[in-house]
């Protein structure tokens, strides 16, 4: 790679093309990736920006479904942080149709212009126990994403009460499905109880990142 000797992204993508089936990237850069999807004439497959996590939420879908058989009728809780995997999720609501309620504190709101446009079927709130209520899936994420190392302290002080624990999981329909993208961080953003508890179903979602992702290379390498 020669981007760090400013070979500019449109050059960098012919030349990948020209070595490669496919491309892969995980970057805090979404219009780096958008750059190289631009100029490639191979797939460019997202996976993980600051900004989305669409290969996270299709497994999580995927789990879903696995589970429920169905996603028809469906209220989903995202509790903590607006990251890009809860914004992720709202691309997902707004395509499928589900109702998605974040819970998250005041000034980590999922970010405006990915709310923009998305359907009442999406709403943003700050009382976890009112997105939990009646919920088919309660997920949640670590209160600090790669790069936010720095802000951990303060983090961890603005997020205690948005902790996904049992009581919470309690208000939300028995057969509820407590999910995590993992690496889960026990005791702050979930509880031991819960993430090893019935209505978990982490670490087959974790699972299914191996399916979904094998599936969409061959989706998209084969082109079919």
């Amino acid at each position: 790679m020669q981007l760090s000797r400013d070979e500019t992204v449109e050059d960098t993508a012919r030349v990948l093309s020209r070595y490669l089936d496919g491309l892969v990237i995980r970057t805090y850069s979404q219009r780096l990736v958008e750059e190289m999807a631009k100029w490639a004439d191979i797939a460019v497959i997202n996976a993980l920006t600051d900004l989305y996590h669409p290969c996270q939420v299709l497994s999580d879908l995927m789990t879903v479904k696995e589970k429920r058989g169905h996603m028809d009728n469906m209220k989903v809780a995202w509790i903590g942080d607006g990251n890009n995997v809860a914004h992720s999720w709202i691309n997902a609501a707004h395509l499928l149709g589900f109702e998605l309620i974040l819970a998250c504190p005041s000034g980590y709101h999922p970010l405006p212009e990915v709310l923009e446009d998305v359907g009442e079927n999406v709403s943003v709130i700050e009382d976890r126990e009112e997105a939990a209520r009646g919920a088919d899936v309660i997920n949640t994420d670590v209160w600090a994403s790669m790069g936010q190392e720095d802000q951990k302290a303060r983090r961890m002080k603005v997020f205690q009460e948005f902790q996904v624990d049992q009581s919470l999981v309690e208000l939300a329909k028995p057969d509820v499905l407590v999910m995590h993208c993992l690496p889960a961080h026990r005791g702050e953003e979930i509880t031991a109880e819960v993430i090893d508890g019935p209505q978990s179903v982490v670490f087959d979602q974790a699972e299914n990142k191996l399916h979904l992702h094998q599936a969409l290379l061959e989706k998209l390498l084969l082109k079919e």
